[in-house]
């Protein structure tokens, strides 16, 4: 069980349009492709951003909350650790199910993570997001 402190901070974290799912959104605007969905439920795990017609799900992921490894943006609470390991590893299992729901469906799943919106790496991360969508008009 975590305090309550933790908990009301917890449930002010927002489940759709954080600042970094809003700067992807961006960039794919910018790189010409708009018409997604946000938050698309009519796909598993209710892809953050979704393109149906070309069947590509991006997820953004907080480094923290999906435990990206080695990242330094994932650092691990020293209190609490029995109830945040198990935290981290039902967050992990629920995005590895998901992923593998949408791939056997036909789907695309990209990740970016919050990292890779820092501003050292995101010309990085934008050819990323570029080539992905460029490469579906291929198909």
């Amino acid at each position: 069980m975590v305090s309550e402190a933790v908990h009301k901070s917890m449930q002010g974290n927002k489940r759709r349009d954080t600042k970094p799912e809003i700067q992807v959104r961006q960039m794919l605007r910018r790189l010409g492709y708009p018409g997604y969905r946000c938050d698309w439920k009519k796909a598993p795990g209710h892809p953050d951003i979704a393109f149906p017609g070309r069947k590509i799900a991006i997820f953004v992921h907080g480094c923290f909350w999906h435990a990206h490894e080695g990242c330094k943006y994932a650092s691990k609470p020293s209190t609490n650790t029995e109830y945040w390991d198990a935290k981290f590893e039902r967050n992990r299992a629920r995005d590895a199910r998901v992923r593998s729901e949408l791939e056997a469906a036909g789907w695309k799943v990209v990740v970016v993570w919050e990292c890779e919106l820092k501003k050292a790496n995101l010309p990085q991360t934008e050819e990323y997001l570029y080539e992905v969508m460029r490469l579906s008009d291929e198909e």
